[in-house]
């Protein structure tokens, strides 16, 4: 099937490595142009040259908590390529703790970064796309199930799946899409992070992989074609909503 990727350009967020990297691995293998952008520049530079080089990515280290990162993004995608089609918005997980642990400042921080963060980037991103266009906000299960642990996730997470759907309503008459994706347990270094603080990461990675129903952790590449497909104009009519990618995990409709 052809998705229509073919000298597309896309933005994608914390996209150096894990989830982000594949999903602009998968949208270059099908033809597409990215910018790529997270806050380590020696690791954007890695990420590039692992895409093929400048013919069909360029990197922009930068923080999206910074106000100006969204522009920023826009700006070289058109100085670059000449065009912008869509976007792939991901922020690193915040700090690892329950909600009651987690202090004024932590909550303050993870507000700017993981949500609003977010927010400002998919309206900064909607408002350069054409017709056609889509932006994919990488979430969590914990939008439909909170996760053990991970406080800060189960209280913005389900907020910005909201968000997703607000602006799926306003933009859908100028024809863009706006959409939530909830990845499960992916082997990522956020994971194996989460692992190693257990004190026993290969116990931990067995019962995580026994708890999915297709008993494994998924690989990132699986994740990323998913939403290279959500992206594209194959998929010209999904918007509004989230999608789980999570082997059958979530237990909620």
């Amino acid at each position: 099937m052809d998705l229509g990727l073919t000298d597309r350009v896309f933005i994608l967020t914390g996209a150096s490595r894990g989830l982000g990297f594949a999903t602009a691995q998968a949208l270059v293998a099908d033809g597409a142009r990215v910018v790529i952008s997270s806050r380590d520049p020696d690791k954007v530079a890695d990420a590039v040259a692992g895409l093929g080089g400048a013919s069909h990515a360029v990197g922009v280290a930068a923080d999206l908590a910074d106000p100006g990162t969204p522009r920023e993004l826009v700006d070289v995608a058109s100085e670059r390529f000449g065009r912008l089609d869509g976007a792939l918005i991901s922020v690193g997980g915040p700090t690892p703790g329950t909600a009651a642990s987690m202090s004024d400042d932590q909550w303050r921080y993870a507000f700017e970064t993981v949500f609003l963060g977010s927010v400002r980037a998919a309206r900064t991103f909607a408002a350069a796309l054409p017709e056609g266009g889509a932006i994919g906000l990488v979430l969590s299960t914990s939008v439909k199930n909170p996760l053990t642990g991970l406080g800060l996730s189960n209280g913005f997470r389900p907020g910005l799946a909201m968000v997703a759907k607000d602006m799926a309503d306003e933009y859908g008459p100028r024809g863009i899409r706006v959409l939530g994706l909830l990845p499960g347990r992916f082997m990522t270094d956020r994971n194996r992070e989460l692992f190693r603080g257990t004190g026993d990461p290969a116990t931990a990675a067995a019962e995580a992989a026994d708890a999915i129903p297709v008993r494994r952790i998924g690989e990132p590449t699986e994740f990323g074609r998913v939403a290279a497909f959500l992206l594209s104009p194959a998929a010209g009519y999904v918007t509004g909503c989230v999608i789980p990618i999570d082997g059958g995990t979530m237990r909620a409709l």
